[in-house]
């Protein structure tokens, strides 16, 4: 296990390990480490953008640094990465090694400090969360959970949920995108194909509504009716 230590120089093969063991390592680093640490960053994520800038950066930075080793570590870190993700769309296994599970912090209003010691964030946190989402009391919250993404995601009691026209038995429109049809000056010629309409058109109605023309435009969106330009 030469290639431990410091050497002259290498051979691929060597480089090859120190890649997979330094991969494997962070890795075991990442998870222990807990999702709080890496915030929003899968572990997989974490691991792939600590080591790949930091490989090259050195070789191109010191004239005595070749870069045979940088160019075979980031190639082996990049095909362990590509493989991992295929792993966890394919074992779910392997996705329990390396993606936390959620952990569930609040059920029916009451906090679970269980649920907290295995997230490993600390009632703060949490309170924290909840008035990010202008949560003013824990026991409105019907269910918590901390994801894997190192969020709080919650469900409120419905009795303290936004009403919706759903709720009011109100029917409404199905939502339609407004399309950007000048972006910049510049006449976007393709959403207005997609709406049945040409450059002729938007002028016009450019300088009957504003009485302005396309080059003074920086943003121009038409709402569903195609009827009302927004400048």
């Amino acid at each position: 296990m030469d290639f431990f230590s410091s050497q002259e120089s290498l051979t691929w093969f060597e480089w090859v390990l120190r890649a997979v063991i330094g991969f494997v390592f962070l890795l075991i680093v990442a998870r222990a480490l807990g999702q709080r640490t890496i915030s929003q960053l899968r572990i997989l994520d974490f691991v792939i953008a600590l080591v790949i800038g930091n490989i090259i950066a050195h070789p191109l930075s010191d004239q005595h640094l070749g870069l045979k080793g940088s160019i075979i570590t980031t190639t082996v870190l990049m095909v362990l990465y590509i493989s991992g993700v295929f792993m966890i769309l394919k074992w779910p296994w392997f996705r329990r090694l390396v993606i936390n599970p959620p952990v569930t912090i609040v059920k029916d209003g009451e906090i679970l400090y269980e649920g907290l010691k295995k997230a490993r964030i600390s009632l703060d946190v949490l309170l924290e969360e909840l008035r990010e989402n202008q949560i003013d009391d824990v026991k409105k919250v019907v269910l918590a959970t901390w994801e894997a993404d190192g969020k709080v995601s919650y469900f409120l009691d419905p009795k303290y949920q936004n009403i919706t026209p759903e709720t009011l038995g109100i029917k409404t429109d199905p939502f339609k995108h407004p399309r950007t049809v000048i972006k910049e000056g510049t006449i976007l010629t393709n959403e207005l194909m997609e709406v049945q309409k040409d450059e002729e058109w938007i002028t016009y109605q450019l300088e009957k509504l504003y009485q302005t023309n396309v080059k003074e435009v920086l943003l121009a969106t038409l709402d569903r009716s195609i009827k009302c330009i927004f400048v």
